[in-house]
């Protein structure tokens, strides 16, 4: 692949590219490309965690781009995920990779890096510290979003240190971009901000699109990224989220359920669920119906879906049929995974007996 079209696959992840001309230079720089991401084991993961994150970073590779995924234990343990169970939340971390792995996430070239072996040496500790000496208390707090925090909330000392954490994880994996989604946007700027300064570097970032919830968008002017953690799924309302083990009757009864209103594109998840799920899958969508309601449809990718819903000829009820039965096709084998492999059903019964969710 050239430049541009190295460049093109990464603008399809990338909802927000700080900065595409710091991206392409480093394209052209003939380096092997390093891009990382984290994610804390918690609870079960939903659609967006599991096979859109899997899309995400296929894309990336396909790019020339090596990917880390750092599965940041000694982070979730540091916001009290799982109850601060550490045990626990290194349990949901096998699960998780076990997850990515059968939906296809590249394993040849994505490298999986526990938190727990970076804090075994002390050049990490020494790359948080300097993190900290060069930031201001308040500075740190305003990063409270990529926890999943308000900037207003009161946090534990653990958690003040975990912006710190994250900050350092750029720049001890060597990381040239972070590939995170938008709202861990504020810690990665920050990284952008004080990288130099530590004699490092300066991180581009490629910020993925949130997946909406199935719930009605908040209402009221909020900053985009604020707005982008409302939207999101929660996994503290179970009905926000299709999950990547969920029975093909929980997709059909969240789906059915789920916010699509009539002849509206924007905000809606439905077609949010097609755009960044359904036609990264599938090239053609077929519509189901009786013919006098239309007949069968096909449609032949995302914006000649939008001409069609937005122009009435395709009934909101219809495109959920459409969309449920497309999403158990994506979640099937997964599901079925955990059900037939001995290794991975031993890993989901003990995630699921731990009953938390944060």
């Amino acid at each position: 692949m050239d430049t541009e079209e190295r460049l093109a696959l990464i603008r399809q992840v990338g909802e927000e590219i700080i900065s595409e001309e710091e991206l392409k230079t480093l394209l052209e720089s003939g380096k092997k490309l390093v891009a990382y991401d984290g994610f804390e084991p918690s609870g079960n993961p939903h659609i967006a965690q599991g096979i859109m994150r899997a899309i995400n970073i296929s894309k990336m590779t396909k790019a020339g781009v090596k990917f880390k995924m750092l599965v940041a234990d000694w982070h979730g343990w540091a916001n009290n995920k799982m109850g601060g169970d550490l045990e626990k939340i290194q349990t949901v971390g096998k699960y998780l990779i076990e997850m990515w792995k059968a939906a296809g996430i590249d394993t040849e070239n994505v490298e999986f890096i526990w938190a727990s072996d970076l804090a075994k040496d002390t050049n990490y500790w020494k790359t948080v510290m300097q993190v900290a000496r060069n930031s201001t208390v308040n500075r740190i707090m305003r990063c409270g979003q990529i926890m999943g925090r308000k900037e207003e909330e009161v946090l534990q000392a653990s958690q003040i240190l975990y912006p710190c954490m994250q900050c350092a994880d750029i720049f001890y994996l060597k990381a040239d971009i972070c590939q995170l989604g938008m709202d861990q946007r504020k810690v990665n700027v920050l990284g952008r901000e004080i990288g130099e300064k530590l004699g490092y570097w300066k991180p581009v970032c490629v910020h993925h699109h949130m997946l909406m919830g199935l719930g009605q968008p908040p209402t009221g002017e909020v900053d985009a990224v604020e707005r982008a953690i409302a939207m999101k799924m929660s996994k503290s309302k179970p009905d926000s989220a299709v999950f990547m083990t969920d029975t093909e009757e929980d997709i059909k009864r969240k789906i059915t359920k789920a916010y699509c209103p009539e002849k509206i594109t924007a905000e809606n998840p439905i077609m949010e669920y097609c755009k960044y799920l359904v036609f990264e899958k599938f090239p053609v969508m077929e519509i189901k119906r009786p013919a006098k309601f239309g007949g069968n449809l096909e449609i032949h990718g995302y914006d000649e879906l939008v001409k069609i819903y937005t122009e009435g000829q395709l009934h909101p009820m219809d495109l959920k049929t459409a969309t449920a039965f497309y999403i158990n096709e994506m979640v099937k084998p997964i599901r079925e995974h955990f059900a037939k492999n001995a290794k991975a059903k031993k890993l989901f019964e003990t995630v699921q007996s731990y009953q938390i969710t944060r």
